[in-house]
């Protein structure tokens, strides 16, 4: 048997030791915001239309989540609401839409070491922005505007914005040009955090002239759960959103409306090609961890809607893929989460503690294992007018003000078009479901009754003139 030198065993107990020793880095992070995407509207995940071959690839590459949830709005804007709880890790009842009185998530990156990075669409007021990011650009601040003249602004090193210019390009497309150009930037000395929010395809769905992605109207199917008009009044029959078609709904108003939108989520789509392109080129591209969802979703034509006013799965479910290092490839998800979720997750996985008031619950481990299991049950609400609760199959949807109340299995009624609620073998679930979404409400601080003390009429007739959009955040 060969003896080997001491020296030489010395020297292989050394190199062992100091891999061993070898501190490893903190992956990056890469967060793509859509606004307004259904999360039915990516190819690889079923839509058989819809062009997108970039979230495709991020669809292969990582965990797909079925089941992931805005959790409501206060107000019409509903992006407001969602973008302060997916950034504080807050609830819907708890969040301070502004993100003054709370830390949010992307400072306590920021606080533990990280390089952080804004652009794009910020919608939860100009002072918020520095407390959240140390950099940011090609912001949007403002309200509904034409994207390819919409007034954007650079975050100085005061946390001040400087004045509003008018971009030369598609607002998304400058984003992303400034999101390529961080990314560009980073040299390895500290790991970063890079958020990419984009207004669209939030209406008006306009793309750059000679966009050579397109659609074939005709060809363009309807939402299965497609009316003409809403059967009874949500409260919000006639909020911004819902005037951009007139009642009742005419299928081929609705097809060029959902062509426009298609349109739009593939500009979109090319745009996270770029994104998907520069991190696989990096020197950082095993190491950073690319996340891609949406604010909410939006009707276009479902149930006889056309906005996200409502809590109907085509409005609160949201599109969710998380893909990078320790997340398992090509995976789908049933797991329950809200949008609110995914920081804390995002934290667990870079070693960032959370900011002391945030409330989501991280799910890291259902990147690991898809088939864990992650939230049993969500509450959702939309003003004091409609709140719900989902418990993964069962879905019930209380209107206050109109004493009416909704139940779904969405196991066997995914497009909600079967209303269970006066069926006599559910009175008992629609009993327990009620008492558990008012318990819920009551422990997350949501006063709202679930009947009201006046009981408008549900009967809901179209006015005979439509009034014309707002253009206040919406």
């Amino acid at each position: 048997m060969m003896r080997f030198p001491r020296a030489a065993f010395l020297i292989l107990f050394l190199v062992l030791s100091s891999l061993r020793a070898a501190p490893v880095s903190p992956p990056n992070v890469v967060f793509i915001f859509a606004d307004d995407q259904r999360a039915d509207t990516i190819s690889a995940l079923g839509n058989p239309v819809i062009k997108t071959p970039n979230l495709d690839r991020l669809v292969k590459r990582g965990v797909s989540f079925a089941h992931a949830y805005m959790q409501g709005g206060n107000g019409g804007a509903t992006c407001v609401p969602s973008r302060a709880m997916l950034l504080s890790g807050r609830s819907l009842a708890q969040i301070d839409e502004k993100l003054l009185k709370h830390e949010t998530w992307p400072h306590a990156f920021g606080a533990a070491g990280y390089v952080t990075f804004a652009a794009g669409k910020w919608h939860n007021g100009p002072p918020s922005l520095p407390k959240s990011f140390q950099q940011a650009k090609a912001l949007f601040v403002g309200g509904m505007a034409n994207p390819m003249k919409a007034p954007t602004s650079d975050m100085l090193p005061t946390g001040k914005l400087t004045p509003a210019k008018i971009s030369p390009k598609h607002l998304c497309e400058e984003a992303t040009d400034q999101t390529l150009a961080f990314l560009k930037s980073q040299d390895g000395s500290k790991p970063f955090f890079s958020y990419l929010a984009f207004d669209g395809p939030h209406d008006p769905h306009i793309v750059p002239d000679g966009f050579p992605v397109t659609y074939d109207i005709a060809s363009i199917p309807l939402p299965p759960n497609f009316l003409p008009q809403h059967p009874f009044n949500n409260g919000e029959m006639v909020v911004r959103d819902e005037q951009l078609l007139k009642w009742p709904r005419k299928e081929a108003e609705v097809k060029e409306m959902i062509f426009e939108y298609y349109r739009y989520i593939s500009f979109l789509d090319v745009q996270v090609g770029r994104i998907l392109d520069a991190v696989d080129g990096s020197p950082y591209a095993a190491n950073t961890l690319i996340v891609f969802s949406a604010d909410s979703g939006v009707a276009r034509g479902s149930h006889g809607l056309i906005g996200k006013q409502n809590l109907y799965e085509h409005s609160i479910r949201v599109p969710l893929i998380i893909a990078g290092p320790g997340v398992a490839a090509d995976c789908r998800s049933d797991a329950m989460c809200y949008l609110f979720d995914v920081m804390p997750t995002l934290g667990k996985l870079c070693g960032v503690a959370a900011p002391k008031d945030s409330q989501g619950r991280e799910f890291s481990a259902v990147l690991k294992n898809p088939s864990q299991p992650a939230r049993p049950f969500l509450m959702f609400g939309y003003k004091s007018l409609q709140k719900a609760l989902n418990d993964g199959r069962w879905k019930l949807i209380r209107y206050p003000h109109i004493n009416r109340t909704q139940l779904f299995d969405l196991q066997a009624d995914p497009y909600e078009l079967n209303d269970l609620s006066a069926a006599s073998e559910q009175a008992e679930r629609v009993k327990q479901m009620l008492a558990k979404l008012g318990e819920e409400m009551q422990a997350d601080g949501d006063a709202d009754p679930l009947t009201a003390k006046t009981i408008e009429p549900s009967e809901w007739l179209a006015p005979k003139k439509v009034p014309k959009p707002g253009d206040k955040g919406f």
